[in-house]
């Protein structure tokens, strides 16, 4: 995928603009219907601002149903995005200096806080991985099991959108 061009994209018909966007947002629908319902942005910060905004006064149904959106921490590599694959380091873990394996241990303990976190808030846990390993994320995993539903539910929505910001810059868009 290539940074799409904002004037085309506030032109396109809603279909073609909710496939730009969906690359950013892991296809969300109802999400991406809204958003594209929003056009035109003047820029694209007043994009990500507006979709923060949209994420945050949307009905609950439609927020667990954006943050459910995104995959598991440490799903398996062939379930994800191609841009989930690379954030999750999956794409470096593959590179021939990497062992061939992930931790056992990680894996391991990243199914069980999954579990216990989905269990708890009754959505996914969605965190912007910015570069950290698996293993780094754990502790912040585990804390996150002692939040208040609704501060976690506002939490991962802005990862949500953060998680979109970091994927546009790093198809060579504006920040």
């Amino acid at each position: 995928m290539t940074d799409p061009d904002l004037d085309a994209l506030n032109t396109a018909p809603s279909t073609a603009a909710v496939a730009v966007l969906a690359p950013l947002f892991e296809g969300a629908p109802r999400f991406l219907a809204r958003l594209v319902a929003e056009r035109p942005f003047e820029t694209w910060p007043a994009l990500f601002e507006r979709a923060r905004a949209i994420a945050h006064a949307m009905p609950e149904v439609e927020q667990v149903e954006l943050v459910d959106a995104h995959p598991r921490l440490g799903a398996p590599p062939g379930t994800v995005s191609p841009m989930s694959y690379v954030e999750q380091g999956y794409a470096a873990a593959a590179a021939p200096a990497a062992p061939a394996t992930p931790d056992l241990d990680v894996a391991t303990e990243l199914e069980r806080l999954n579990a216990a976190y989905e269990s708890r808030f009754r959505f996914r846990y969605c965190v912007f991985v910015a570069g950290r390993s698996r293993a780094a994320l754990l502790p912040e995993m585990a804390a996150a099991l002692s939040a208040d539903r609704d501060a976690e539910l506002h939490r991962a929505l802005d990862a949500v959108v953060d998680i979109a910001i970091a994927r546009h810059a790093a198809l060579g868009g504006e920040h």
